[in-house]
């Protein structure tokens, strides 16, 4: 089996080349996007094992696109990186489709766990505050 493939979805690029540095030799990053439209187009195109997304992002956001891809027929799992550390933002983010929520100040210590326990059929939810 090849390895997990991951599709990024953020509206800056600083995140994004953060993100990709991360995942690095660990996993394949298909792709990267900063809206929820072209995130919805390149899951569809690409087929990716997760798609790991911002929520506030430009046009449609994260929030938007995963509702769009959970309503359908899309085997990827969705997880959240987002600076949103609110209850409220989580209980949208797993009503709209997540597998996984993690704030950006924790993307180090839970991204790669968050993509295990979403593949594993396991949520995962990043503690929130300074560490």
């Amino acid at each position: 089996m090849g390895k997990i493939r991951v599709l990024l979805a953020d509206d800056h690029e600083t995140i994004l080349a953060s993100v990709r540095s991360v995942l690095g030799a660990e996993f394949d990053v298909v792709g990267a996007v900063c809206n929820g439209r072209d995130a919805i187009a390149e899951v569809q195109h690409l087929d990716p094992d997760v798609l790991v997304m911002d929520i506030s992002m430009p046009g449609m956001d994260g929030l938007q696109a995963a509702s769009k891809l959970c309503r359908g027929t899309c085997r990827t799992k969705i997880v959240f990186l987002t600076v949103h550390e609110d209850q409220d933002y989580v209980d949208a983010a797993f009503a709209a489709g997540a597998s996984g929520y993690v704030s950006k100040s924790r993307v180090a210590s839970d991204l790669v766990n968050a993509i295990g326990e979403a593949l594993n059929g396991r949520t995962f939810i990043s503690k929130f505050g300074k560490t």
